[in-house]
């Protein structure tokens, strides 16, 4: 059996009216606004049930009830009547502003049960709001009359939308503003733990948060690196690997999780639950910060007084996304070199391999490359040496006769021609020797034509011969005059000797003045450990590079190996000789040196670098 509604009395329309107005001022949250409008609409016209409808006219299937309203006590199956015509109802209230209709007859004489409906005046967009309302027992002067009054409440959600629109720069301002806090403490700091010390205090004492923990990505697995007001604390600590477990999983899911969790919500809180049953949190949000939309890092914030609020959670997003790449930045700057090339390295690999077991995949494809360039025979064996530039023709000059220096043209490195003078002697003495000579022959000569006149034979014979030996004489200074001026004998470079420094000073017959060379037939003389030369081809071509410029490197030709060893302080070698390939450098001279690298034709890597510690083994463990 249906009963009529506990309608309010006229002088309850007071107070109805009251809370009307309070709704124009009402700030609150739309999930409060809808409720409280319908709920004293409905009074106001002394309705049993009322709904909030949303949508549009032109799609009457897609409208959706936004909020929905009875009068306690209330039951009556005209109930059905409304909810199955609401729809039809708050389209006509959509097309004309208001609708209403009949639902059959009511429990008291001459009275009808009516629904109403009256379209709210709201900024929307393309879809519209109605309210629909069912008066009980009713006659239509009534239900036109409660139209009246709904009309003058339609206008409430508009000036809610404008105290809304009104308050709301204000609320992003001050959210903004406590975000644009944080972010300068944070962007203070030029250290990473700093950073996130800043961080930490920084949401601590803008949200009201009792404590605020970041952990890091590290191996895999979260590592807390800092807790707001605590310099230091225990790693191994079970809280602290409590709240590891929790940050876990919620980089695990990718996603914030507030806890208590909030209704319709299948998030994981596992951890979550077992972190604030431990240490009494009656309230817990954790954030994951991401860089590039991979997480790398958990913001955990615990309060005891007040939940989290949507605003709080949108200032928590809005400090996460901005301080990411900078956090990130900091985490790869600092720190040791050889941890910043490693994870570089390893993000590098990540691309290749793949971001799971990175470092073994990466170390078995190494392993594998290594084993193939150990082992193939493709690279180049070289026999290494020392070298010289020797000179095919070398002369060494020494002083024909007893002498002084008179001058000295050239020096050691000079590059002269054939004949080019060398050196001057002094020849005053060999010019009075020659003198004396002529004086001499002229003498001994007239002595012979006297002897000759007299008739005197033996006397003559005698006066002949010694002019014959002052003609000897005569011919021996000439020939040392010819001599007073060293040339060079060849063309060629002077290796050897400085006579500038001895002007006017003696020399004995024999002594070593110059040694001379030719430039313009060289070759190497390579020197090859024993333990080598027998690895060294027939015609092998190399490369040499000087010491003085080990940058450039010449091709040679090897022309034989000397067939017995040299001894040497560091063992025996043997003696390459070896043609330049190419045309002669003009700076080139003989006994340069350098090192020289003979080609031996191809081996495996392993080979190369082991073959000397195995031929070692082998010699020196033998038995």
């Amino acid at each position: 059996m249906s009963h009529p509604p506990q309608i309010p009395s006229p002088a309850g329309v007071s107070p109805l009216l009251e809370e009307a107005s309070r709704l124009r001022r009402f700030s609150g949250p739309p999930a409060e606004f809808w409720p409280a409008l319908v709920s004293v609409m409905a009074r106001l016209v002394e309705a049993g049930r009322g709904l909030l409808i949303v949508g549009q006219a032109a799609l009457p299937g897609r409208l959706r009830k936004l909020s929905d309203w009875t009068l306690p006590g209330y039951s009556d199956p005209a109930q059905v009547r409304f909810i199955q015509g609401a729809p039809d109802l708050a389209v006509k209230a959509l097309e004309a502003g208001r609708s209403l209709e009949s639902l059959g007859d009511g429990l008291l004489p001459e009275t009808s049960h009516i629904a109403v409906g009256i379209r709210l005046q709201f900024q929307g967009g393309t879809d519209g709001c109605v309210a629909v309302f069912l008066i009980p027992n009713s006659t239509e002067a009534k239900a036109t009359e409660a139209l009246f009054r709904l009309a003058l409440l339609a206008d409430i959600p508009l000036d809610y939308q404008a105290q809304r629109n009104a308050q709301q720069p204000r609320a992003e301002a001050e959210k903004f503003a406590s975000v644009l806090d944080v972010l300068s403490q944070v962007n203070a700091e030029v250290r990473f733990l700093g950073a996130l010390m800043a961080l930490a205090n920084g949401i601590a004492s803008q949200l009201q948060c009792e404590r605020v923990g970041i952990g890091w990505l590290e191996s895999g697995y979260i590592r807390l690196k800092v807790l707001s007001r605590t310099e230091r604390f225990e790693p191994k600590m079970a809280a602290v690997q409590s709240l590891e477990a929790a940050m876990e999983e919620a980089l695990d899911q990718d996603e914030e999780i507030v806890w208590p969790r909030p209704e319709n919500s299948s998030q994981v809180i596992r951890d979550h639950a077992a972190f604030a049953a431990a240490q009494g949190v009656q309230h817990l949000v954790s954030l994951p910060i991401r860089v590039g939309g991979k997480g790398v890092a958990v913001l955990t914030c615990e309060r005891q007084s007040a939940a989290f609020s949507e605003v709080t959670l949108q200032q928590l997003r809005m400090v996460c996304d901005q301080v990411a790449r900078r956090l990130s930045d900091l985490h790869d700057s600092d720190r040791w070199f050889g941890s910043r090339w490693s994870h570089r390295l390893k993000q590098r690999l990540q691309t290749w391999v793949g971001p799971e077991h990175t470092w073994a995949k990466a170390g078995a494809i190494g392993a594998s490359l290594l084993l193939v360039v150990l082992f193939l025979p493709v690279f180049p064996v070289r026999i290494e040496g020392t070298f010289i530039v020797r000179s095919e023709e070398q002369s060494y000059l020494s002083a024909p006769f007893d002498g002084f220096i008179q001058s000295a043209q050239v020096r050691p490195g000079d590059v002269l021609t054939n004949g080019a003078p060398l050196m001057r002697f002094n020849t005053e003495q060999l010019g009075l020797e020659e003198s004396a000579a002529i004086a001499d022959q002229t003498r001994f000569l007239r002595e012979a034509e006297k002897a000759r006149a007299a008739k005197n034979l033996a006397e003559m014979r005698i006066a002949q011969a010694q002019a014959d030996q002052a003609a000897a004489r005569l011919g021996l200074v000439r020939h040392r005059l010819s001599q007073s001026t060293l040339k060079a004998p060849f063309n060629g470079v002077i290796v050897e000797g400085d006579l500038r420094q001895r002007i006017a000073a003696p020399v004995r017959q024999g002594d070593p003045l110059y040694k001379f060379a030719r430039i313009d037939a060289l070759y190497v003389e390579a020197e090859i450990s024993e333990r080598d030369s027998h690895r060294v081809p027939a015609n092998a071509s190399g490369e040499i590079a000087f010491v003085a410029q080990p940058d450039s490197k010449y091709p040679v030709q090897v022309v034989r190996v000397e067939p017995s060893a040299v001894p040497k302080e560091t063992g025996n070698v043997f003696i390459v000789r070896a043609n330049f390939s190419g045309a002669n450098q003009s700076w080139w001279r003989p006994g340069m040196s350098g090192l020289c690298k003979i080609d031996a034709g191809r081996g495996t890597l392993f080979w190369i670098l082991t073959h000397r510690t195995v031929d070692f083994l082998r010699l020196h463990l033998w038995w």
